[in-house]
């Protein structure tokens, strides 16, 4: 048994846009490599370097949490900036817990694939976890992880719970959990989804329901971030679940929770309302965003 940790530089396609090949790659290089030191000091062990990247294995699930945060902090109290200037480079990271299998330095295995689907769904700043690695973990760290609720990890058949590290619990008590509300639900409520004066109503066990830049889309939005077939709503073991199929991603903000669920061909329930914003975040200037809510 092992930990696993994938950390994802957030924006690096734009780190390199604005300052070239060279020097974003030494910057990267240099940014991934500090940052593994902190891992090793924590008993971790760096399997590889993934350009803007870590991939990184635990004897015990405490062990990687303490880094993920030792690291998220790091990076508050000493933002580091791209070439000296513009936002401070921010993290995304997954942690998973299972059989790992070692081959000639590499490792294999299920919670490989889903430390690294939870890294790509983590928002920026983000610490996504499982289940599998809170029942692991001493009660004083259970204590930080709230339920974001059962999601469906790409290549995953079964829904895993997820659950999101509080390393800031000043910012973080003000988010709504996704989970609380989901399964108090009215189990008859019907969807609401609206988007540039368009609104479609679903029912439950109802037909699917398709938002994207295709004319036969049921909701169509006409934007060169959102791809023909963007994303589906489908009623599924007595959910709502929003699946993305995109080339970009898609954001999904629960409530006034501040940060987004960030999906790039994964899923999650819809619970509650909110706002889905197709391509991009939802700050993006005129960003393409659908309203939704669940009605009785």
């Amino acid at each position: 048994m092992a930990s696993v940790v994938f950390a994802d530089l957030v924006g690096s396609t734009g780190i390199f846009e604005r300052l070239g090949d060279e020097t974003a790659g030494r910057f990267v290089t240099q940014l991934t490599t500090a940052l593994a030191k902190i891992f090793e000091q924590h008993n971790g062990r760096v399997v590889k370097m993934l350009g803007d990247g870590l991939f990184v294995v635990f004897p015990e699930e405490a062990q990687a949490l303490t880094a993920c945060i030792a690291i998220q902090e790091r990076l508050l109290q000493k933002p580091v900036r791209p070439g000296g200037l513009g936002r401070p480079v921010q993290m995304q990271m997954g942690i998973e817990s299972g059989e790992v299998v070692e081959i000639q330095g590499d490792c294999y295995g299920d919670a490989v694939n889903c430390a690294a689907r939870l890294a790509d769904l983590a928002g920026a700043d983000q610490i996504l976890t499982t289940q599998r690695v809170r029942d692991a973990l001493p009660h004083g760290q259970q204590d930080q992880l709230r339920s974001l609720g059962p999601m469906y990890l790409r290549g995953k058949a079964e829904a895993t719970e997820v659950f999101r590290v509080e390393w800031q619990p000043e910012r973080d008590a003000e988010a709504t959990v996704m989970g609380v509300s989901m399964f108090g639900q009215p189990p008859e409520a019907h969807l609401e989804l609206s988007i540039a004066g368009e609104t479609r109503r679903m029912g439950p066990r109802g037909e699917a329901l398709t938002l994207g830049r295709s004319a036969t889309a049921d909701l169509h939005v006409n934007d060169s971030r959102v791809s023909r077939v963007h994303a589906t709503v489908e009623w599924r073991g007595g959910h709502y679940v929003l699946s993305d199929a995109s080339s970009f991603g898609t954001w999904v903000y629960f409530a006034n929770q501040p940060e987004p669920v960030v999906l790039r061909r994964t899923e999650c329930y819809l619970v509650g309302q909110g706002q889905i914003a197709l391509g991009c975040d939802r700050n993006a200037e005129a960003a393409p965003v659908a309203t939704f809510a669940l009605v009785s």
